[in-house]
């Protein structure tokens, strides 16, 4: 029996989930209102159930509707794949990435994979590891970046790269002369941390904090240049990546701080939603980032 479900269907019942009103989704995907309307329809009494709650022109899918959606969106994206097979379209992708990744690491993943494929068409969104993964778990990103191991049910999170995390203070802070620091002097200092929710910050209070005590209230701030530029100044210290310090410390604006310890290492992920279907040009750049990676070790 030849099913009975159609793309356009699917098409217009994404559209609709994504915009929360026919108007717009028919607008979207190029089709009349009274059309969008229809295929909608047609959706709902082929599967027998509503897909939507509806209040006034507002649609907002229940749980029929969140079931069918990443399994329809799966279902769009092979249809295009199908379409594209014997064309050589360009990749056209959305990607996330915490703060950290997405300021220092995947800008050169990009770079690499468009001088291979200069035609497409890459997004960037960056955020904290927390906001980024909301957004992928909406599948408004095809995959994300993160640097904290943030456990979701719809999430599938694999090792990426391995990053060092330093405690850096300006050349100047008394704490730079102070020779090897034990955590009564680093507790007793003032901090600048990036923002609760971020990869960094997790790493920190996992890894550091417990071996600190409590600390005073520190200074917030979510961008990892505002808190260089603070340090660097004498303000106070900070835990950053090499990575993120690198120029700063070849430069002598910044100077590692030695200390009793130990290592503070962590892992950066790569993340997919569990019913992400992974098409051609999202295969192709994964490759391309995990060999970089390779490459590319912490």
């Amino acid at each position: 029996m030849a099913p009975r479900i159609t793309l356009r269907q699917l098409a217009t019942f994404a559209a609709i989930a994504e915009h929360g009103n026919v108007t717009q989704a028919a607008a979207a995907i190029a089709l009349s209102q009274s059309a969008a309307s229809q295929a909608l329809q047609e959706l709902e009494r082929t599967l027998q159930t509503r897909l939507f709650d509806r209040s006034g022109k507002r649609l907002a899918l229940n749980d029929n509707g969140r079931a069918l959606y990443p399994k329809a969106c799966a279902l769009l994206d092979q249809g295009a794949e199908l379409e594209a097979l014997f064309q050589q379209a360009p990749v056209q992708l959305s990607l996330g990435a915490s703060r950290s990744i997405g300021g220092y690491l995947l800008p050169q993943v990009m770079a690499g994979f468009l001088a291979e494929l200069p035609d497409s068409r890459l997004q960037l969104q960056v955020a904290n590891s927390r906001e980024i993964l909301a957004a992928l778990c909406e599948f408004r990103l095809d995959v994300a970046f993160i640097e904290a191991p943030i456990q979701h049910p719809q999430v599938q999170l694999l090792p990426w790269v391995e990053d060092e995390l330093l405690l850096v203070a300006a050349p100047g802070h008394p704490l730079a002369t102070a020779g090897v620091l034990d955590s009564g002097a680093l507790a007793a200092a003032r901090w600048i941390l990036r923002e609760a929710g971020s990869g960094t910050r997790v790493t920190f209070e996992q890894q550091l904090l417990p071996r600190l005590g409590s600390l005073e209230a520190p200074l917030e701030v979510s961008n990892a240049e505002a808190i260089k530029h603070l340090v660097a100044k004498g303000i106070g210290i900070s835990c950053l990546s090499r990575r993120v310090v690198a120029g700063e410390l070849a430069r002598g604006e910044l100077v590692a701080l030695a200390h009793t310890l130990g290592p503070l290492r962590r892992t950066f992920f790569r993340a997919l939603h569990i019913d992400k279907y992974p098409t051609a040009g999202l295969r192709r750049f994964l490759d391309f980032a995990d060999g970089w990676a390779s490459v590319n070790r912490g």
